[in-house]
Parts: C-alpha cells; sequence; structure tokens
C-alpha cells in the first residue's frame, strides 16, 4: 500500500452516508473510446471528469435558456 493513508471504516461510512445525503447519482452511457477523450481534456483544464460534465451541463442549460422565451426555442435551435 506504500504511503497511501488508511481510512477507517468508520470514515468511509460517514463519507458514503454525506455523499448519499448530498448527491444524486447519474448514469452517463457515452461511444466506446469517448471516455478517454473526456478524461484527457478534463485533465488538461484541471478538473475532474465528475467536474467537467458538470460544468458543460449547466454551461449548456444557461445558454439554452438564454435562447428561449417562454420555452421557445430562438436562434433556429432544434428542440428535441
Amino acid at each position: 500500500m506504500g504511503d497511501e493513508a488508511k481510512v477507517s471504516k468508520a470514515q468511509q461510512k460517514a463519507v458514503h452516508k454525506y455523499v448519499k445525503a448530498n448527491y444524486d447519482r447519474l448514469d452517463l452511457t457515452i461511444p466506446k473510446g469517448n471516455k478517454d477523450i473526456i478524461k484527457a481534456h478534463a485533465e488538461r483544464r484541471g478538473e475532474s471528469v465528475n467536474g467537467f460534465i458538470y460544468r458543460a451541463i449547466t454551461e449548456t442549460m444557461k445558454r439554452d435558456d438564454a435562447n428561449s422565451i417562454n420555452g421557445q426555442i430562438l436562434n433556429g435551435g432544434v428542440q428535441e
């Protein structure tokens, strides 16, 4: 195990409980090969994969909201 700090079962349980109470989980399926591309991109930006995906989603949602009025898509956008 080397120089890695050991985490007790109690610490693991506490972290799991905190995460379960404060976060939702989302399962993401992407085409083969894209995982490594996404991971490399996130690392180049100094982000975790989770952080990058969350940022990409929130920025896209803000942009989508800015381009719509009362649910109507503006600028020739396609609504799926």
